[in-house]
């Protein structure tokens, strides 16, 4: 299930906007290119899997709109085939953090069904003989 679509691109910025980043041809048609704006959607999934693959069972159940928005972002920053605008470059910046965060467990998603993946132990565990300090066992100390 992708985390963005070409809707939730055209309420951030606009068809007019996408239609400027993504009508490539030799011939502009006037038009969204959906060709374009699905590897970029499809680049933005990629990404987001791979910080999310390290705490999170894939593929999640629902998106939660924190996901949205980083998808987003991130197939934005794609769609340009030059330097992006300031704006552009932060939000990518800010999805890259909060994925990153993802990933490390300092942020958490709220999705049902999903646990964080955990390394198994519950603690530190000593797993080493049994020492008895008696006289036998200390004879030349005592």
């Amino acid at each position: 299930m992708p985390y963005a679509s070409l809707q939730d691109l055209t309420d951030r910025v606009g068809a007019r906007t996408l239609v400027d980043l993504t009508d490539r041809a030799a011939e502009p048609a006037g038009e969204i290119d959906a060709d374009v704006v699905d590897a970029a959607l499809a680049h933005a999934d990629a990404v987001i899997d791979g910080y999310l693959a390290v705490r999170y069972a894939l593929p999640l159940a629902e998106t939660p709109p924190l996901l949205r928005d980083a998808a987003v972002a991130i197939a934005l920053w794609k769609l340009h085939p030059v330097a992006p605008d300031p704006k552009t470059e932060a939000d990518w910046r800010e999805a890259l953090r909060l994925l990153r965060d993802l990933s490390t467990g300092a942020a958490r998603l709220a999705v049902a069904g999903v646990e964080p993946a955990g390394s198994g132990g519950q603690g530190a565990r000593l797993t080493d003989r049994d020492r008895p300090m008696t006289e036998a066992t200390l004879r030349g100390f005592i």
